[in-house]
């Protein structure tokens, strides 16, 4: 067990100390300006979590009077999203920086509502699916915290805040959301200094901090029929995970 401990110890060792050796830094002032820009792209993953009401009374307007129906909405699948900004980054000393980031999100969440009450002949419940499209325009406030460079690369944390203006919806919708909407945003990602531009790998996950969903949005429909799917979430919450590429 020794002579095996002994080999792997000195394995690493000799795979670790080539990658700590100093190398000819890219662009070695690049990270003193007190200010510079750059332009963004990436994809993204929209999820969105429905909080379900349950059994609900609905006036389906038929002359029978209130109905008893159970309706249960999820998001079941994850569709990549497509992102574009730019951005404008301020040094506040060798570890912090403020960042501005302008965006567009563009991406669509898949929604399936289950009629519980409402079932086929083989006894299963009857569906309606919405495709939810949204057009995000975004404006990210991040603090990034980087660790020293080393040779060409230097890992950093992130933690912001995005307020958002959703362009998308529909009046025929099932669920449709709100205009406005605030994103906590929190990730990690590495500064590559290569030749001519530095390059910025970004992974962030994004939570709503508020109510998404517009509730008003039930008294704008046309067929009453729709109430039961509308009604049946009260609240959602809008997540992401992005990964974004900046070039700087």
């Amino acid at each position: 067990m020794n002579r095996i401990f002994v080999t792997l110890t000195l394995l690493t060792a000799a795979l670790v100390c080539p990658a700590q050796e100093r190398r000819v830094q890219n662009r070695p002032y690049t990270d003193l300006r007190e200010f510079h820009f750059g332009v963004l792209v990436g994809t993204h993953l929209q999820d969105l979590e429905l909080n379900n009401v349950g059994p609900q009374m609905i006036d389906l307007d038929d002359g029978n009077g209130p109905v008893e129906k159970t309706v249960s909405a999820d998001q079941d699948r994850w569709d990549a999203g497509f992102t574009v900004g730019v951005l404008g980054e301020l040094r506040l000393n060798s570890t912090l920086q403020l960042r501005m980031a302008p965006a567009m999100y563009f991406g669509t969440r898949h929604i399936t509502f289950r009629n519980l009450t409402d079932r086929t002949i083989q006894g299963e419940p009857t569906e309606q699916v919405q495709e939810l499209k949204t057009a995000y325009v975004s404006c990210a406030f991040d603090l990034i915290a980087a660790a020293p460079r080393f040779n060409n690369h230097r890992p950093y944390v992130m933690l912001g805040i995005n307020p958002m203006l959703n362009l998308s919806g529909k009046d025929n919708d099932y669920i449709k959301l709100k205009r406005s909407d605030v994103f906590l945003e929190i990730g990690l990602g590495c500064d590559f200094y290569l030749p001519y531009f530095k390059l910025r790998p970004e992974l962030k996950f994004m939570y709503s901090l508020t109510n998404s969903l517009d509730k008003s949005h039930a008294k704008n429909l046309r067929d009453k029929h729709m109430l039961m799917y509308t009604n049946s979430v009260d609240e959602t919450r809008a997540k992401m995970i992005a990964l974004t590429f900046y070039f700087e």
